[in-house]
């Protein structure tokens, strides 16, 4: 391995940590308890991460947390922006992962046909 491939797996593993902790306008959420895993959270999650890169957003942290209750409605994820209501979402897939993200955090309509619940601030 060469020095330069080094510096771009850091610089790569660097700009990964920012959108998993940095600070942001907006934070995703993505349920990775064992039934959204089993419904493909996996791929979901993912699928924020490529979109946000290929969107060039970086002002928007992308996290994972357990079990939240909506098995049903797995894979779940949550969109949380400073004064808006948090909107959470369904039975997702990549496909509506990256909707999520273009529509949603860079056009602000929320994508109507995944959410699940909107629950007010505070």
């Amino acid at each position: 391995m060469k020095l330069e491939d080094l510096r771009k797996i850091r610089e790569r593993a660097a700009k990964d940590l920012h959108l998993r902790t940095g600070k942001a306008r907006a934070k995703i959420i993505v349920s990775m308890g064992t039934s959204g895993i089993a419904a493909g959270a996996r791929e979901v999650l993912s699928a924020f991460l490529d979109a946000i890169e290929k969107f060039n957003v970086t002002d928007v942290v992308v996290t994972q947390s357990g079990d939240k209750g909506y098995d049903s409605f797995e894979p779940v994820a949550e969109v949380r922006e400073e004064g808006k209501p948090t909107v959470i979402y369904g039975k997702l897939t990549p496909e509506a992962a990256r909707r999520i993200v273009k529509e949603h955090l860079l056009e602000g309509r929320p994508v109507a046909e995944y959410i699940i619940e909107v629950k007010e601030e505070g």
